[in-house]
Parts: C-alpha cells; sequence; structure tokens
C-alpha cells in the first residue's frame, strides 16, 4: 500500500510538472484562455440570475446560438474516426502514431458539447431528472436520450483509448493490439452514430420541413468530415511549430485528401437540396430562401449564408488541387476557410432559418446577444485549455520526457 501511494506522488508530481510548466508563451496562452473563461462566467450568471430573457431567445426561436455550436462540436468529436480507419483498418503508420491526439479532441469536443447543452438547459438543479435510474431519461423513446448514452459512451470510449495507450508507454510498454484494436473498431459505428443522432433530432421534426429531409444526415457527416479534420491539421501544424514532436508530412497530406472527398459529397449535397427547394417552389421553400435571399426585408444570414458558401469553394478548390495543398500556408489557409465555412453553415445556418418563420408565419429574426456570445466563446475557452494540457501530457509521454524509471 505504501508503495502504491508512493508510485502516485511520484505519478502526480510528475505530471504537475508536465502540465503545468512552461515558456513565457504558454503561462500567456493560459491567461487568456482563463480570462475569456471568467468572462463567460460572468455572462452565466446574468442567466441564472434574470432567466433567459437576457438573450435573445424566444417562444419563436427555442433554440440559438448554444445549440448552433453543440451541433458544430459533435462533428468535431466524430471527426477523430478518420484518423482511427486509416491507421488500424489500412494499418497507414503515420497516423497510428498520432491517433491519441484525434481521441484527446473527441473527448475535449464532447466535454464543450455537454457544456453548451448544460448551459441551455438554463435551470442546472434540474439536471438530474435527466439522469438513469434517477430522473426520467425516457429511452428509448426520446432520440436525445439516445444522442446523450451516445455522446458519453463515446467520450468514454475516447478517453480509455487514449488513457491505455499513454498509461503502457508511461511504463514503457508497448499497448496490445488485442486490446487497442477491437475498442478501436468499437469507436468508428459509434463515432458515427453520434452524429447520425443528432442528426436525426433536427430530421424527425415534421413541422420543421427545412430540417425534415432525409438528406440531411449524410449532409452532416460529411460536413464533419470536413470540419474536423481540419481542426487536426491546424493543431498538428502549430505542434510541429512549438514543439519537438514529429508528425510525418504524409500523415498531414492523407487527412488533407479526406476533406477534399468530404467536401465534394457535402457540397454536391447541399447543391441536391438547394435544387430541389428551389426547382419545386413550394411552401417549404420559405426558409432556405431566408438563407439566401432573406424574407420579407430580413436579410441578417444573408451574407453570412453566401460568405460560408464561398468559404467552402474555396477551401475544396484548395484541397483537391495538389499543387496548392502541398504548401503549408495554402493549406492552412484552406483549413480556416473550411472549417468557418462549416461552422456557418451547419450552425447559424442550419439552426436559425429551421424556425422561419414559425407555425403562425410570423417572422423572428433571430441573432445571438453579449450573453450568449460570450458563454460561447468561455466555453470554446475552456476546451482549448483542456486540450493544451491534454496534448502537454500526450506529448511528454510519447517523447519519454515523462516516464516511470
Amino acid at each position: 500500500m505504501k508503495e502504491l501511494a508512493m508510485e502516485l506522488l511520484v505519478f502526480t508530481r510528475g505530471m504537475f510538472n508536465v502540465l503545468f510548466r512552461g515558456g513565457k508563451l504558454f503561462y500567456a496562452w493560459m491567461l487568456v484562455l482563463t480570462l475569456l473563461v471568467l468572462v463567460g462566467a460572468v455572462s452565466y450568471f446574468r442567466i441564472l440570475a434574470d432567466g433567459y430573457v437576457v438573450t435573445h431567445l424566444r417562444d419563436q426561436v427555442p433554440w440559438g446560438f448554444l445549440i448552433a455550436n453543440f451541433t458544430f462540436l459533435v462533428g468535431i468529436a466524430a471527426a477523430a474516426v478518420l484518423l482511427i480507419i486509416p491507421a488500424y483498418l489500412y494499418g497507414f503508420k503515420p497516423i497510428k502514431e498520432i491517433v491519441a491526439f484525434g481521441e484527446l479532441l473527441a473527448v475535449t469536443a464532447i466535454v464543450m458539447s455537454l457544456a453548451f447543452i448544460m448551459v441551455h438547459l438554463g435551470r442546472i438543479d434540474r439536471f438530474w431528472h435527466v439522469l438513469p435510474g434517477i430522473g426520467y431519461l425516457n429511452w428509448p423513446v426520446s432520440l436525445l436520450s439516445w444522442d446523450m448514452l451516445a455522446l458519453n459512451a463515446y467520450m468514454a470510449l475516447s478517453l480509455f483509448i487514449a488513457l491505455y495507450i499513454g498509461g503502457n508507454r508511461y511504463f514503457g510498454k508497448e499497448p496490445n493490439v488485442r486490446v487497442v484494436v477491437p475498442l478501436v473498431l468499437i469507436s468508428i459505428p459509434l463515432a458515427i452514430s453520434v452524429h447520425a443522432l443528432t442528426a436525426f433530432i433536427y430530421n424527425g421534426f415534421a413541422a420543421r420541413p427545412f430540417w425534415n429531409a432525409s438528406i440531411l444526415t449524410p449532409r452532416f457527416l460529411a460536413s464533419a468530415f470536413c470540419s474536423g479534420p481540419a481542426l487536426l491539421i491546424l493543431i498538428f501544424q502549430t505542434l510541429r511549430r512549438l514543439s519537438d514532436f514529429r508528425i510525418e508530412d504524409s500523415a498531414i497530406r492523407r487527412l488533407a485528401e479526406i476533406i477534399a472527398y468530404a467536401m465534394a459529397i457535402n457540397l454536391f449535397l447541399a447543391g441536391a437540396e438547394v435544387f430541389k427547394e428551389y426547382y419545386s417552389r413550394t411552401d417549404h421553400l420559405t426558409s432556405m430562401k431566408y438563407l439566401f435571399q432573406g424574407l420579407e426585408g430580413h436579410r441578417n444570414l444573408v451574407a453570412w449564408t453566401w460568405a460560408a458558401l464561398a468559404f467552402n469553394i474555396i477551401g475544396f478548390v484548395i484541397f483537391l488541387v495538389p499543387r496548392l495543398r502541398n504548401r503549408t500556408a495554402v493549406l492552412n489557409l484552406g483549413c480556416v476557410l473550411v472549417f468557418i465555412g462549416v461552422w456557418v453553415e451547419k450552425g447559424m445556418g442550419l439552426i436559425f432559418p429551421g424556425f422561419i418563420p414559425n407555425s403562425l408565419g410570423e417572422v423572428y429574426e433571430y441573432m445571438p446577444s453579449d450573453v450568449e456570445i460570450g458563454i460561447t466563446v468561455a466555453i470554446w475557452a475552456m476546451g482549448a485549455m483542456m486540450y493544451t494540457l491534454f496534448v502537454r501530457a500526450a506529448i511528454a509521454i510519447d517523447s519519454g520526457r515523462f516516464r516511470r524509471s
């Protein structure tokens, strides 16, 4: 027992040095993120004190900026599967070396997603109502209950895989493939189901024709397989510049190829949906018309929509042409454009128009308030802080700087 306590003490002390000791750039980065979290906390306390009247959400638009970010982040979490498939199904070694970073990004994205849901609940003291065995989860009738269970299962599995790989390397061992491979194979359908279930939630609203389309689910997956790898490429480029961790060019090139294929599918499916609505010209065209042209003088999303479309098309061209995507600066530009384009398309461009017009034909043009923006920035900052610490620990263990002597 005494030896175990000493082992834990040595591990804790070493992990503290790895996580919280660094250079001036690290401290500045963490200070900025901490300040952003504190600003968001003030915004959240305003909701707790005054209620959702301090936001721009109303009966006409009950889901807004927070749910938009939740939807986008679920896609980021699901995209970790794009590292697992080439690494373990096709034995691509350069990506196998960085699978843990994808799993840790999935964990971070799910924690952020759940944070957006927790804030959106408003009355945090009533969260126990959805806990299995304590409250009333309404499983299996509710799609929300399926999504909640899938999210937590995927987060637990991704965290376990990352900890198992890291724990073995901490003790100087190679992870047992008989343990890792079955787990990562299970995570593939689980990752896809997480995002598919989120799409099913919108897809099941018969009274919301903008969402009630069978093409929505494949569009969700295609866009997720663009934004997630784009973020991973930017992270890997940053790690190569700021640390001694080795990430091969072939791994980044493979991710760039995946983005090209996924964005081609995403743009094709989006075009098919636009054609169907505009060619048939039924009453269901109203929401899409608001998105692309404006409706009865309401045009808040028109500029955002066309900018996102332009970003996605330019990003697609960059990833499609090898000469462009093989240039680091151009590749990074393409990643930024795709990330922003999908964030707008799958967030503001999906949630807001679904409520316009409402069931009474009214048009309430929603845009997020400063409170919602403050909370959103805080949750993204919290996620950046969490992932920064995850990466520091992973690099220290992988490089051998933090290992059991």
